[in-house]
């Protein structure tokens, strides 16, 4: 299986980024925090948005609908 780097400069591959947003992940800062992914050059932080983008984001849904995204994600379905 091929790997594709989204950050150089700490070797985060594409399936780590998105498997980070499975986990909860869903912005480039949390991301940041999860792996270091984009703290550095900052070149990889367009990537990983477009990474975030294509998937659901359960907080980011909380969110869109004025409801507290700290909660647990259990309580708000």
């Amino acid at each position: 299986m091929d790997r594709v780097y989204v950050c150089s400069c700490f070797g985060v591959t594409e399936q780590q980024v998105k498997q980070h947003a499975a986990d909860g992940a869903c912005t480039p800062r949390q991301i940041a925090s999860a792996c270091k992914a984009g703290t550095d050059c900052g070149s990889c932080v367009r990537r990983i948005q477009a990474i975030l983008g294509r998937g659901a984001c359960p907080r980011r849904d909380l969110a869109d609908q004025g409801k507290p995204v700290l909660a647990e994600l259990d309580e708000a379905a």
